[in-house]
């Protein structure tokens, strides 16, 4: 695995404040951050200025929801058992500026050459309609652009690294499945796919196609069939492919900002492990 130095700008964090806002038991400073890893084979402590924050983080690992205080973070990811002073970070971001009411999921990740950066994710949390779903692909693997089908058409076309697509459709089952770009044979799938309304359900698909180590991950915020109060809570977790989780993109997530929450509060977030 290469080591690399990836900056992670806080423009990506303030693209969508009208899809942001803070949960009405959080404090107007607080921010709602989720991390995922999921770089394979690399397991990771993570350090936000200078303290470990995240020891034996392991890849397919998404953290709960972190209540955090708006402010900027030095961010360092290394090895396991490498520290400041003692190894070089596998990834690094100096200066993250997280802005006050945001609601984001960062991704440590592969980039299309398979060297690992880190990706800020805008959660959109605005109400869907009576009836509705929200479904959001990201594509942060070391893979081809593809196209993601529901029921055989084309809902997502040629998404590609590290890019995202989402939809508001309405509740319900979906049969998915993946192709490469402008291609008819799936490389992923069918799968069925449960949409529950008023959430928001949204897929990393993460690993490297070379390796053939992909992987998928889903994250599910839910409370968004009525014009909410606050960001709302969400449920985390990892799947495997070929699981009973749909394939809706090739898509890699390895997440290694979890540590945000816990410079200022000094508490460990919770986590949910595959």
């Amino acid at each position: 695995m290469k080591k690399t130095t990836a900056l992670l700008s806080a423009a990506a964090l303030l693209a969508a404040p009208a899809a942001m806002s803070a949960p009405a038991s959080a404090s107007q400073a607080e921010a709602t951050v989720s991390v995922l890893h999921a770089v394979p084979g690399l397991t990771v402590d993570v350090y936000a200025n200078g303290e470990e924050l995240i020891p034996d983080f392991t890849p397919g690992t998404l953290t709960d929801p972190l209540q955090l205080p708006a402010g900027t973070y030095d961010l360092q990811v290394f090895a396991d058992g490498d520290a400041p002073g003692s190894g070089q970070p596998a990834i690094e971001a100096n200066g993250v500026e997280v802005p006050a009411g945001a609601n984001a999921t960062v991704v440590a990740h592969l980039d299309s050459d398979g060297n690992p950066v880190l990706t800020p994710f805008v959660n959109d949390v605005s109400s869907t309609e009576a009836g509705q779903a929200r479904v959001v692909v990201r594509h942060t693997a070391a893979a081809p652009a593809v196209d993601v089908r529901a029921d055989g058409d084309v809902l997502f076309p040629d998404l590609a690294n590290p890019d995202e697509a989402s939809a508001d459709v309405p509740a319900g089952g979906y049969s998915a499945d993946v192709t490469l770009a402008g291609e008819n044979e799936a490389v992923l799938g069918p799968a069925d796919l449960q949409l529950t309304e008023g959430t928001a359900t949204i897929v990393y698909a993460w690993g490297s196609a070379e390796d053939g180590n992909l992987d998928l991950a889903v994250q599910t915020i839910d409370g968004l069939h009525s014009a909410p109060s606050g960001v709302p809570g969400g449920e985390t977790g990892a799947a495997a492919l070929g699981g009973g989780t749909p394939p809706w993109a090739l898509a890699l997530a390895a997440g290694s900002l979890a540590a945000l929450a816990l410079a200022a509060t000094r508490l460990v977030p919770a986590r949910t492990r595959r």
